[in-house]
Protein backbone atom coordinates (compact mmCIF):
# COMPACT_ATOMS: atom_id res chain seq x y z
CA UNK A 1 0.00 0.00 0.00
CA UNK A 2 1.71 3.44 -1.18
CA UNK A 3 1.54 6.20 1.47
CA UNK A 4 0.02 9.63 0.50
CA UNK A 5 2.23 12.54 0.93
CA UNK A 6 1.11 15.77 2.72
CA UNK A 7 1.13 17.75 -0.49
CA UNK A 8 -1.49 14.89 -2.17
CA UNK A 9 -3.72 15.26 0.51
CA UNK A 10 -3.61 18.65 -0.14
CA UNK A 11 -4.26 18.66 -3.95
CA UNK A 12 -7.01 15.33 -3.01
CA UNK A 13 -8.73 18.48 -0.65
CA UNK A 14 -8.87 21.33 -3.06
CA UNK A 15 -10.17 18.58 -5.81
CA UNK A 16 -13.16 17.61 -3.68
CA UNK A 17 -13.92 20.66 -2.32
CA UNK A 18 -14.15 22.11 -5.98
CA UNK A 19 -16.32 19.10 -6.91
CA UNK A 20 -18.60 20.07 -3.68
CA UNK A 21 -18.97 23.58 -5.04
CA UNK A 22 -19.77 22.51 -8.52
CA UNK A 23 -22.15 20.06 -7.64
CA UNK A 24 -23.89 22.41 -4.90
CA UNK A 25 -25.97 25.31 -5.93
CA UNK A 26 -25.03 28.55 -5.69
CA UNK A 27 -26.51 31.03 -2.81
CA UNK A 28 -28.12 34.51 -4.14
CA UNK A 29 -26.05 37.08 -2.50
CA UNK A 30 -29.04 38.95 -1.77
CA UNK A 31 -32.28 40.27 -1.77
CA UNK A 32 -31.74 41.95 -5.23
CA UNK A 33 -30.67 39.00 -7.05
CA UNK A 34 -33.21 36.41 -5.50
CA UNK A 35 -35.88 39.36 -6.40
CA UNK A 36 -34.78 39.36 -10.20
CA UNK A 37 -34.88 34.76 -10.10
CA UNK A 38 -38.13 35.59 -9.28
CA UNK A 39 -39.00 37.99 -11.46
CA UNK A 40 -37.89 36.31 -13.84
CA UNK A 41 -38.09 32.48 -13.72
CA UNK A 42 -41.91 32.68 -11.82
CA UNK A 43 -43.61 35.25 -13.35
CA UNK A 44 -46.96 33.82 -12.82
CA UNK A 45 -46.18 35.22 -9.17
CA UNK A 46 -46.77 38.91 -10.72
CA UNK A 47 -45.10 41.69 -9.72
CA UNK A 48 -42.34 41.25 -6.91
CA UNK A 49 -42.40 44.36 -4.78
CA UNK A 50 -39.88 43.13 -2.07
CA UNK A 51 -37.56 40.51 -0.47
CA UNK A 52 -36.38 40.85 2.61
CA UNK A 53 -34.77 38.53 5.23
CA UNK A 54 -37.50 36.74 7.47
CA UNK A 55 -37.10 36.29 11.12
CA UNK A 56 -36.09 32.52 9.98
CA UNK A 57 -32.32 32.63 8.70
CA UNK A 58 -32.59 31.48 5.23
CA UNK A 59 -35.80 32.57 4.40
CA UNK A 60 -36.89 35.52 2.66
CA UNK A 61 -40.11 36.81 2.78
CA UNK A 62 -41.46 37.94 -0.59
CA UNK A 63 -44.13 40.80 -1.33
CA UNK A 64 -46.38 41.10 -4.05
CA UNK A 65 -49.22 43.57 -4.36
CA UNK A 66 -51.91 40.91 -2.38
CA UNK A 67 -49.79 38.29 -1.04
CA UNK A 68 -47.27 37.56 1.50
CA UNK A 69 -45.11 34.39 0.47
CA UNK A 70 -41.29 32.81 1.34
CA UNK A 71 -38.85 31.30 -0.26
CA UNK A 72 -35.23 29.79 0.53
CA UNK A 73 -32.03 31.39 -0.46
CA UNK A 74 -31.12 29.52 -3.37
CA UNK A 75 -35.53 30.47 -4.58
CA UNK A 76 -35.69 26.73 -4.92
CA UNK A 77 -39.01 26.13 -2.98
CA UNK A 78 -41.96 28.86 -2.16
CA UNK A 79 -43.74 28.72 1.20
CA UNK A 80 -46.99 29.97 1.67
CA UNK A 81 -48.53 30.27 5.22
CA UNK A 82 -47.94 31.66 8.56
CA UNK A 83 -44.83 31.67 10.99
CA UNK A 84 -45.77 31.49 14.67
CA UNK A 85 -43.22 32.67 17.25
CA UNK A 86 -43.79 29.40 19.73
CA UNK A 87 -43.15 31.02 22.84
CA UNK A 88 -45.23 33.66 22.74
CA UNK A 89 -47.78 32.25 19.68
CA UNK A 90 -47.71 35.28 17.90
CA UNK A 91 -48.72 35.11 14.53
CA UNK A 92 -45.48 36.73 12.72
CA UNK A 93 -46.60 36.78 9.43
CA UNK A 94 -50.04 38.34 10.22
CA UNK A 95 -48.29 41.29 11.75
CA UNK A 96 -46.13 41.58 8.65
CA UNK A 97 -48.72 41.63 6.51
CA UNK A 98 -50.50 44.84 8.60
CA UNK A 99 -47.82 46.59 7.99
CA UNK A 100 -46.81 45.49 4.52
CA UNK A 101 -50.61 46.03 2.94
CA UNK A 102 -51.30 48.84 5.33
CA UNK A 103 -53.80 51.59 3.98
CA UNK A 104 -53.02 55.70 4.44
CA UNK A 105 -56.34 55.87 6.08
CA UNK A 106 -56.76 59.89 5.45
CA UNK A 107 -57.06 58.54 1.64
CA UNK A 108 -59.86 56.45 2.15
CA UNK A 109 -63.22 58.16 0.32
CA UNK A 110 -64.84 58.55 3.75
CA UNK A 111 -67.74 59.86 2.04
CA UNK A 112 -68.92 56.47 1.06
CA UNK A 113 -69.28 55.67 4.82
CA UNK A 114 -71.97 56.10 6.85
CA UNK A 115 -70.35 58.32 10.09
CA UNK A 116 -71.02 57.79 13.54
CA UNK A 117 -69.49 59.74 16.60
CA UNK A 118 -69.08 58.91 19.87
CA UNK A 119 -68.08 60.60 22.57
CA UNK A 120 -64.79 62.68 21.66
CA UNK A 121 -64.28 60.51 18.29
CA UNK A 122 -60.81 60.65 19.11
CA UNK A 123 -59.91 57.50 17.65
CA UNK A 124 -61.52 56.38 14.24
CA UNK A 125 -62.35 53.06 12.73
CA UNK A 126 -62.92 51.74 9.36
CA UNK A 127 -65.48 48.88 8.44
CA UNK A 128 -66.23 46.84 5.32
CA UNK A 129 -69.62 45.22 6.64
CA UNK A 130 -72.77 42.99 5.41
CA UNK A 131 -76.13 43.41 7.14
CA UNK A 132 -76.40 39.46 6.62
CA UNK A 133 -72.96 38.71 8.30
CA UNK A 134 -73.51 36.64 11.81
CA UNK A 135 -69.77 38.24 12.48
CA UNK A 136 -70.65 41.45 11.44
CA UNK A 137 -73.86 41.78 14.01
CA UNK A 138 -71.72 40.72 16.28
CA UNK A 139 -69.45 42.94 15.98
CA UNK A 140 -72.14 46.04 16.14
CA UNK A 141 -72.85 44.30 19.76
CA UNK A 142 -69.25 45.17 20.57
CA UNK A 143 -69.21 48.62 19.63
CA UNK A 144 -71.85 49.29 21.63
CA UNK A 145 -69.19 49.28 24.46
CA UNK A 146 -66.60 51.12 22.67
CA UNK A 147 -66.97 54.80 23.47
CA UNK A 148 -64.61 58.26 22.38
CA UNK A 149 -64.20 56.38 18.84
CA UNK A 150 -65.93 57.80 15.07
CA UNK A 151 -66.87 54.71 13.14
CA UNK A 152 -66.88 54.70 9.36
CA UNK A 153 -69.60 51.91 7.81
CA UNK A 154 -68.88 51.03 4.53
CA UNK A 155 -71.73 49.07 3.91
CA UNK A 156 -69.91 46.16 1.43
CA UNK A 157 -73.06 43.71 0.73
CA UNK A 158 -71.51 40.18 -0.36
CA UNK A 159 -74.44 37.79 0.98
CA UNK A 160 -77.46 36.71 -1.23
CA UNK A 161 -79.99 39.61 -0.46
CA UNK A 162 -77.68 41.72 1.01
CA UNK A 163 -77.85 44.50 -1.82
CA UNK A 164 -81.37 45.23 -1.01
CA UNK A 165 -81.00 46.02 2.45
CA UNK A 166 -77.96 48.25 2.10
CA UNK A 167 -79.75 50.28 0.00
CA UNK A 168 -83.23 50.30 2.18
CA UNK A 169 -80.72 51.39 5.10
CA UNK A 170 -78.91 54.13 3.17
CA UNK A 171 -81.96 55.38 1.17
CA UNK A 172 -83.81 55.33 4.78
CA UNK A 173 -84.31 59.39 7.12
CA UNK A 174 -81.49 58.27 9.38
CA UNK A 175 -79.24 55.86 7.80
CA UNK A 176 -77.29 55.38 10.78
CA UNK A 177 -80.22 54.46 12.97
CA UNK A 178 -81.93 52.08 10.37
CA UNK A 179 -78.34 50.16 10.20
CA UNK A 180 -78.34 49.84 14.17
CA UNK A 181 -81.88 49.08 14.54
CA UNK A 182 -81.14 46.07 11.29
CA UNK A 183 -78.21 44.91 13.42
CA UNK A 184 -78.75 45.33 16.81
CA UNK A 185 -82.58 45.20 17.06
CA UNK A 186 -83.28 43.01 13.79
CA UNK A 187 -85.85 45.65 12.40
CA UNK A 188 -86.12 45.61 9.53
CA UNK A 189 -86.12 48.91 7.16
CA UNK A 190 -89.24 50.08 4.75
CA UNK A 191 -88.31 49.41 1.32
CA UNK A 192 -87.01 52.46 -0.34
CA UNK A 193 -85.10 53.50 -3.48
CA UNK A 194 -82.75 55.86 -4.21
CA UNK A 195 -79.15 56.82 -5.73
CA UNK A 196 -76.42 54.74 -3.68
CA UNK A 197 -72.87 54.91 -4.03
CA UNK A 198 -72.67 50.98 -3.37
CA UNK A 199 -70.79 50.32 -6.34
CA UNK A 200 -67.82 52.43 -5.47
CA UNK A 201 -67.39 50.54 -2.07
CA UNK A 202 -67.74 47.02 -4.19
CA UNK A 203 -64.62 48.73 -5.56
CA UNK A 204 -63.08 50.20 -2.84
CA UNK A 205 -63.26 46.83 -1.02
CA UNK A 206 -61.90 44.58 -4.31
CA UNK A 207 -58.72 47.50 -4.54
CA UNK A 208 -58.07 46.71 -0.70
CA UNK A 209 -58.52 42.88 -1.51
CA UNK A 210 -61.43 43.25 1.54
CA UNK A 211 -62.59 39.01 0.38
CA UNK A 212 -64.89 38.86 3.99
CA UNK A 213 -66.86 41.18 6.38
CA UNK A 214 -66.18 42.65 8.73
CA UNK A 215 -62.80 43.92 7.84
CA UNK A 216 -61.48 46.62 10.17
CA UNK A 217 -59.32 49.46 9.00
CA UNK A 218 -57.67 51.35 12.00
CA UNK A 219 -56.27 54.68 12.05
CA UNK A 220 -52.27 53.63 11.45
CA UNK A 221 -53.33 51.81 8.31
CA UNK A 222 -53.59 48.09 9.68
CA UNK A 223 -56.36 45.83 8.02
CA UNK A 224 -57.76 43.40 10.13
CA UNK A 225 -59.90 41.07 8.59
CA UNK A 226 -62.88 39.42 11.18
CA UNK A 227 -64.44 40.00 14.43
CA UNK A 228 -63.11 41.36 17.49
CA UNK A 229 -64.77 41.94 20.95
CA UNK A 230 -64.57 44.80 22.77
CA UNK A 231 -61.36 44.48 24.80
CA UNK A 232 -59.50 43.69 21.83
CA UNK A 233 -60.99 46.62 20.11
CA UNK A 234 -60.19 48.68 22.87
CA UNK A 235 -56.36 47.95 22.66
CA UNK A 236 -56.09 48.19 19.01
CA UNK A 237 -58.05 51.18 18.90
CA UNK A 238 -55.05 53.12 21.03
CA UNK A 239 -52.41 51.20 19.98
CA UNK A 240 -53.31 52.49 16.09
CA UNK A 241 -53.96 56.29 17.97
CA UNK A 242 -50.70 56.57 19.40
CA UNK A 243 -49.18 55.09 16.50
CA UNK A 244 -47.59 52.18 18.46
Amino acid sequence: MHSINPSQKVRMFKSLLLLLLLATPAAWAGEAEIKQALQQNYPQLGEIRQVSPSPIPGLYEVVTPDHLFYTDDKVQYLFDGSIYELKSMRNLTDERERKVFAIDFNSLPLNLALKKVKGDGSRKLAIFTDPNCAFCKKLEHELQQVDNITIYRLLYPVFPGSDEKVRNVLCSKNPNQAWEDLLLRNVVPPTANCKTQTAKVLALGQKYRVSGTPTLIFADGSLVPGYMPAAALEKALDGASSGH
